[in-house]
């Protein structure tokens, strides 16, 4: 078992404009390649969980999530850090079928960090989840996982760390319990 780097993507990897689901929306946050690379020299596997309510709305589909995953992660592994899984729940209450149906997938339920967990071999407990908004950090929670990094413009008291973006991450948070 290792430790690991759990991420929300909207907000957290990229700029948050509402419902990135292609490549040409899809623009790099301050930090995060170099968060990525820093993940790879700790020796942390990094996986992304995210929430993905536009396939559920018909803003894009699975499809064109995939293609702009595998994007993602190509680019992450040509800046020196790749990330090892992405887990995407795409159910929200007041999307279209099939997914209007409540599912442990979607944060803050903790299906995602639990799938990876596993699939990764991570030790929730001595890893780290870093997301923008308090479901992330509920789901942090519910998982187990040791340390929860909220990027947010306030302090949230429920974060282990409050950062601007991921410019903020330094070896030690990453290096959790």
């Amino acid at each position: 078992m290792r430790p690991g780097l759990l991420l929300d993507r909207d907000g957290v990897l990229n700029d948050d404009t509402g419902y990135v689901g292609t490549v040409d929306r899809f623009v790099w946050r301050p930090g995060a390649l170099d968060t990525l690379r820093r993940a790879r020299r700790l020796g942390l596997a990094v996986a992304v969980v995210t929430n993905q309510a536009g396939i559920a709305r018909g803003f894009y589909t699975w499809e064109a999530f995939a293609t702009l995953t595998r994007w993602m992660m190509t680019e992450a592994a040509r800046a020196g850090g790749p990330i090892a899984a992405v887990y995407a729940s795409p159910y929200h209450p007041e999307g279209l079928p099939p997914w209007n149906q409540p599912s442990p997938l979607r944060k803050p339920a903790p299906g995602m960090l639990l799938a990876a967990a596993v699939d990764l071999s991570l030790d929730l407990a001595r890893s780290v989840m870093i997301g923008d908004q308090p479901t992330d950090i509920a789901a942090a929670r519910a998982a187990g996982v040791g340390r929860a990094i909220r990027i947010a413009d306030q302090p949230d008291p429920l974060a282990d760390a409050t950062l601007l973006d991921l410019t903020g991450v330094t070896d030690d948070l990453l290096i959790s319990l």
